[in-house]
């Protein structure tokens, strides 16, 4: 069903990293998502009222707030599609984002009002009306949102959006609420518990929860999250693949929305090398990233010492003290400078984000204790800075 959808309504499918055809798998997803959550809503209504549940009616609800998310993010889908102008030089990808925590405001109001209606329901019991009829509603609902789970998980994994990742982990979510409300008629209509509140709570907290955590994922692409480490990992190896290029380090990635980031990186190309013909390597990079990653990448050259054996093994040196004091640690822009009775060792030591001001401190104190100690004429000069990445020592 997936395919059959995605071949009849998605142009040139396969050609995954253009915005346009990501913008087409996220519309089929928000039209599909409305179909089935109006369809929903109202089967469930229905039967909620019938048999006069709370937690079927707030389930219910629950799913026309589904509908209205998917309308949201059609329309911020659309929107974002929009390509860059004069006021937005970096488009308006990040419109995506907005819309979400919208959505994310919708699904905790609705939350809030059914809790509240459980603690009714809870303080003023009604008789459940049992129904086979009513039971196989919702036993169909949970089919039908199981498939929209898997539907939007395969859409997701097709064009990496953590969109269409989120849907799809909340109608999974709806599996688990639907199947609680199921439990709750059953239990009633077999011992004569009525629980129907108390599940009521359970389902609204559930959605409640579910709005927090799409709001605080949403937040933390607005403000500027660490980047995802395969990410730089890719381009890492992307720059690092070319003939003349050392090395590199000091990677940043900005993010403007799905499929829409810059980034900026240092690349190491030999000091002896011709400049114009590092120049060339360099812009043929950045051409090549667009064109092959979709990344807008800016190159800085770091011309570097490759052929000296002194320097080679200083620098091998430096590494093995380096690492066995942590291994998440790196440097770069290594010099060796000769003083009259002492060897510098200048570099800047790249240290995990979460490391405290003071333990910096300490751990450029260990690391030149410890060079010290395997040649005391060497005195390090260290510059320190964090890492954009994420990592622990």
């Amino acid at each position: 069903m997936t395919e059959l959808l995605v071949r009849k309504f998605v142009k040139d499918y396969r050609n995954t990293g253009s915005i346009k055809v990501r913008t087409a798998y996220g519309m089929l997803s928000s039209v599909v998502g409305i179909a089935c959550n109006v369809l929903l809503f109202a089967v469930k209504l229905v039967t909620g009222m019938l048999i006069r549940s709370v937690s079927v009616m707030s389930d219910a609800f629950n799913n026309l707030s589904d509908a209205a998310s998917s309308v949201i993010s059609f329309v911020g889908i659309r929107m974002a599609e929009k390509p860059a102008d004069a006021d937005h030089p970096f488009g308006h990808g990040r419109i995506e984002y907005i819309t979400t925590l919208i959505v994310s405001f919708l699904v905790l109001e609705v939350g809030w009002t059914f809790l509240k209606s459980s603690f009714q329901k809870i303080l003023h019991p009604e008789e459940l009306i049992f129904g086979g009829l009513s039971l196989c509603i919702l036993l169909l609902s949970i089919g039908v949102k199981l498939w929209l789970s898997f539907f939007n998980r395969r859409l997701s994994k097709r064009v990496n959006s953590s969109v269409l990742k989120a849907t799809a982990v909340d109608s999974m979510n709806d599996v688990l609420v639907t199947a609680a409300t199921v439990g709750s008629i059953l239990i009633y209509r077999f011992l004569h518990w009525n629980i129907d509140g108390y599940v009521g709570v359970v389902v609204s907290g559930m959605i409640m929860y579910a709005g927090f955590n799409i709001a605080k994922e949403t937040v933390n692409s607005l403000i500027g999250e660490a980047g995802d480490p395969e990410l730089y990992k890719s381009i890492t190896e992307f720059v690092e693949g070319y003939d003349g290029i050392v090395g590199s380090h000091d990677l940043i990635v900005h993010n403007y929305g799905p499929s829409r980031s810059m980034a900026s990186i240092h690349a190491e190309v030999p000091c002896d090398a011709d400049i114009e013909a590092s120049h060339e390597i360099v812009d043929r990079i950045e051409r090549d990233a667009m064109r092959t990653l979709g990344i807008f990448l800016v190159i800085h050259m770091d011309p570097i010492d490759t052929r000296s054996e002194e320097v080679q093994q200083f620098r091998a040196m430096l590494e093995e003290v380096v690492k066995e004091e942590c291994e998440e640690l790196s440097f770069h822009d290594f010099r060796l400078v000769h003083g009259r009775d002492s060897i510098n060792l200048i570099f800047d030591l790249v240290l995990p984000r979460s490391m405290r001001s003071e333990d910096m401190d300490a751990m450029k104190k260990r690391i030149t204790a410890r060079v010290a100690e395997r040649d005391q004429r060497c005195h390090c000069v260290i510059t320190a800075e964090k890492s954009y990445m994420g990592g622990t020592c």
